[in-house]
């Protein structure tokens, strides 16, 4: 099977502005992106929540970029460097069809845009919901026990009616 975009010719910075681009139209409020050696992510807030969506890119020294696929005769330098430029663009290609997708799903009442987007809510560590909670998952189906929601607190708990009304001052008892 082919994979998504495998020969496109569209350049990592028009795939970045075509994401920006398209959240943007979808109602962001702020947009940015990250790269470093082996890792993209693209950053955005909407509808108040900051949303990471992270992107693994390959590393220029993988051994895949160095032989030819089929009959793995040894690449020049320049070859490897096209052959690793080329899986980028298609990473950054796939991440595009990605947000569109997810950002169409939620424009269309498919699935709420919170729902969505949960996994990707930066939380204010850095770290994704997904990255945060998965391990949690993980553990609650191998022990088969959910985690304390909560932590406990011997202290009563104290409940007041919350109404959109101000409060009234109370009546003195003389």
């Amino acid at each position: 099977m082919s994979r998504y975009a495998q020969n496109t010719s569209v350049s990592v910075a028009k795939s970045v502005g075509e994401i920006q681009r398209t959240i943007q139209k979808y109602g962001a409020d702020e947009f940015g992106h990250l790269e470093k050696a082996g890792y993209a992510c693209i950053l955005f807030t909407m509808k108040g929540f900051p949303i990471k969506i992270g992107l693994q890119l390959p590393l220029k020294t993988d051994p895949q970029f160095h032989k030819t696929p089929k009959r793995r005769n040894s690449r020049t330098a320049e070859q490897a460097h096209d052959a690793w430029e080329q899986a980028c663009r298609s990473q950054w290609r796939v991440l595009a069809l990605l947000v569109k997708a997810k950002l169409e799903a939620v424009e269309n009442g498919i699935v709420s845009f919170e729902k969505e987007f949960f996994a990707d809510v930066m939380l204010p560590d850095g770290q994704t919901v997904a990255e945060w909670g998965l391990p949690q998952v993980e553990e609650a189906l191998k022990n088969r026990k959910m985690p304390p929601l909560l932590p406990y607190s011997p202290a009563p708990l104290v409940r007041e009616r919350i109404t959109d009304e101000p409060r009234r001052p109370r009546k003195s008892q003389s």
